[in-house]
């Protein structure tokens, strides 16, 4: 058995399931609060990436230290990409919040659609690179397959992980979210500020997308406008594999889905490395509907 083989493919699946986490959380918080996919989520991680390309390549221009260049990289396209989750909520979702879901399902597309085009008419329709700006570690040269963008990648994703973990469980607001999920109109009754909870779950599913957006556009090299779309729909297959409304399933269904796409494409062919997902997706759900950790709804009547 070629062992370097297995390796190297393990870390590049690590690698895709990390960023397909962080933008299936944005997927599961939204559908567990409001029932709604968020088709143009997406796009908010792309804008994110584009942000940050931005911003590295005016503060290069200005000689910052690479440091400083990635805090404000990265902040920036936090705060920008939160601020289109905010504004897709209150100008796409929240007129229609009480409309048949198809019409927020069409809106959600129309949206995606929409911010695709805005980006490639604002910057362009190429392949722009994207400097590698993260840092690099020596040490990791004994380590076969594993490179320092890939090590940031999974502590970054685990720490994202933890803080959001600790914000539902312990916090004010973590508890209104699962309020507002488990019953809205009790919530509402209850004095929870509903279309408040429902902003700030945008807005924080959009702060992970563009911190995934950064981290895998630096690790890759490049980004263009339709980066997003690819992507999107593969964290929402990895939402539905674990469970969608479930955030440690939409973890557990992105690394799924990361190891199948990455050993699929190294021990098969990496011209279906979509088909593997695809299929997996088919086969989990034929033998359990509700997701790996999702759990039945009963329907109300």
């Amino acid at each position: 058995m070629n062992w370097e083989l297995f390796w190297n493919l393990f870390f590049s699946g690590l690698t895709r399931g990390s960023i397909y986490a962080l933008l299936a959380l944005g997927y599961t918080m939204v559908y567990g609060i409001i029932q709604l996919i968020n088709f143009a989520h997406g796009e908010v991680y792309m804008i994110g990436a584009f942000s940050a390309l931005i911003m590295v390549g005016l503060f290069t221009y200005l000689n910052f230290p690479v440091a400083a260049i990635i805090v404000i990289a990265v902040a920036v396209a936090v705060v920008w990409s939160s601020m289109y989750g905010y504004a897709l909520d209150k100008i796409a979702y929240k007129p229609i919040r009480n409309a048949p879901r198809l019409s927020a399902l069409i809106s959600a597309i129309g949206m995606s659609l929409f911010l695709q085009n805005y980006v490639r008419l604002a910057q362009t329709s190429e392949f722009l690179p994207f400097p590698r700006i993260l840092p690099t570690f020596g040490f990791l040269d004994r380590i076969s397959g594993l490179s320092s963008s890939q090590l940031i990648i999974f502590i970054t994703t685990a720490v994202v992980m933890v803080i959001l973990t600790i914000l539902i469980k312990f916090t004010r607001i973590g508890k209104s979210m699962r309020a507002t999920a488990q019953d809205r109109t009790m919530a509402m009754l209850t004095g929870v500020n509903v279309d408040r909870v429902i902003s700030l779950t945008f807005v924080i599913g959009s702060a992970t997308a563009a911190i995934g957006g950064v981290l895998i556009s630096s690790h890759i090299g490049q980004i263009n406008f339709y980066i997003g779309f690819l992507a999107g729909i593969k964290a929402f297959v990895a939402a539905v594999l674990g469970g969608i409304g479930s955030i440690p399933g939409a973890v557990l269904g992105s690394f799924v889905l990361g190891m199948t796409e990455s050993y699929g494409a190294g021990y098969i062919s990496s011209d279906y490395e979509d088909v593997f997902a695809f299929v997996f997706l088919v086969l989990i759900l034929v033998f359990r509907p509700s997701g790996l950790l999702g759990k039945t709804a009963t329907q109300k009547v």
